[in-house]
C-alpha cells in the first residue's frame, strides 16, 4: 500500500477518503481505455484484424464459382454456399496466430510502454495504487480482446453479406437454424475468444512488470503462445495439453452443434482463470516491489 493510500485522514473527511480511491479508480480506468483505443497503433491493430475477413471473403469469391466447387477446404465452399460463414473461417484462421500477435502487443506494452516513456512515476504519484494501476491495465487489455474479437466477427459478417447469399445455417450436428440463432450463437463464439485469451493477457501482464522495454515484453508474450501452441499439438506431451492456456481455443465450434455442448466453454473459462490468478498475483508481487521511482 502507497502512504498516500494509507495516510490517516481527519473524521470529517472519512466519507471523502472513503469514496476518492473509487473515483480515482474509475477515472483511471476511463482514461486508460480512452488512450487505448485513441492510440495509432491500436487502431492499426484492429484495422488489421479487419482485414482478415474481408480479405478471405474476397479471395474466395474471386476464385470460386457460384457453386461448390468440391476442391479445398470444406469451409471454403460453406462460405459461397452462405456468407455466414466467414466469421467464423475468419475467426478459426485468426486464434492461432492474428489474435495472440495483436493481444501480445497490448499486454505486453500495459507498464513496460509506461516505464519506457517515463510516464509510470507520474502514474504513481496519484494516489490510486499499483495493485489498482494493475488492475486497470489489465481490464484495458481484456477490453481490447473483446474488441479484437468483434472486429473480427463483425467484419466477417458485413463482409459475407457483400459479397455472397446469407440463409438458414446448417450446423456441424447436421440440424439447420435461423439466421437469427446462427448469430446468437456467432456472439457466443466471440465470448468464447474473448475468454480464451485472457490467459495470455494476464501472462503479458507479468512480463511487462519485468521490463521498461515494451518491444521485448510484446515479443515474449507472442512467442509464449506459439510455444504452447506446439506444445499442444505434440502427442508425446499429452499429459500436459489440458494445462495449456491455448489447448481449447478452438473449443468453440461446439456452439454449431444442437444441443450446444458447454463442457469446453466451462473448462476454458476455468483454466484462464487460474492463468489469471497466478500471473496476476505474479505480477502484482513484481510490481509492488519494484523500484519505478530512481
Amino acid at each position: 500500500m502507497s502512504q498516500a493510500d494509507g495516510a490517516d485522514r481527519p473524521d470529517a473527511g472519512t466519507a471523502t477518503t472513503a469514496r476518492a480511491p473509487g473515483r480515482l479508480g474509475l477515472a483511471l480506468l476511463v482514461s486508460e481505455i480512452a488512450v487505448l483505443f485513441r492510440r495509432v497503433r491500436t487502431l492499426a491493430l484492429l484495422a488489421a484484424l479487419a482485414l482478415i475477413p474481408i480479405l478471405l471473403a474476397v479471395a474466395v469469391r474471386v476464385t470460386t464459382s457460384g457453386s461448390s466447387s468440391g476442391r479445398g477446404p470444406a469451409f471454403l465452399d460453406q462460405i459461397t454456399q452462405n456468407g455466414l460463414f466467414v466469421s467464423l473461417a475468419a475467426l478459426t484462421l485468426a486464434i492461432p496466430l492474428f489474435l495472440p500477435l495483436t493481444v501480445g502487443v497490448v499486454a505486453g506494452d500495459t507498464i513496460a510502454g509506461e516505464a519506457g516513456l517515463g510516464t509510470l512515476r507520474y502514474l504513481l504519484v496519484t494516489p490510486v495504487g499499483r495493485v489498482r494501476l494493475l488492475v486497470v491495465k489489465y481490464l484495458g487489455a481484456a477490453l481490447f480482446c473483446l474488441a479484437a474479437t468483434l472486429t473480427v466477427v463483425l467484419f466477417g459478417a458485413l463482409a459475407g453479406v457483400v459479397f455472397f447469399p446469407v440463409g438458414p445455417v446448417t450446423l456441424l450436428s447436421g440440424d439447420t437454424v435461423g439466421v437469427a440463432d446462427y448469430l446468437g450463437r456467432l456472439a457466443m463464439m466471440a465470448l468464447y475468444v474473448t475468454v480464451s485469451l485472457l490467459g495470455l493477457s494476464a501472462i503479458g501482464l507479468f512480463v511487462s512488470t519485468l521490463t521498461s522495454v515494451p518491444v521485448g515484453a510484446m515479443a515474449a508474450t507472442i512467442v509464449l503462445s506459439i510455444v504452447s501452441q506446439i506444445v499442444d499439438a505434440l502427442p508425446q506431451l499429452a499429459a500436459v495439453h489440458p494445462w495449456l492456456f491455448s489447448h481449447y481455443w478452438l473449443g468453440f465450434a461446439d456452439f454449431l452443434r444442437q444441443p450446444v455442448s458447454w463442457d469446453q466453454f466451462g473448462q476454458n473459462a476455468l483454466l484462464q482463470v487460474g492463468y489469471v490468478v497466478v500471473f496476476g498475483s505474479l505480477a502484482i508481487g513484481r510490481f509492488t516491489t519494484k523500484d519505478v521511482l530512481s
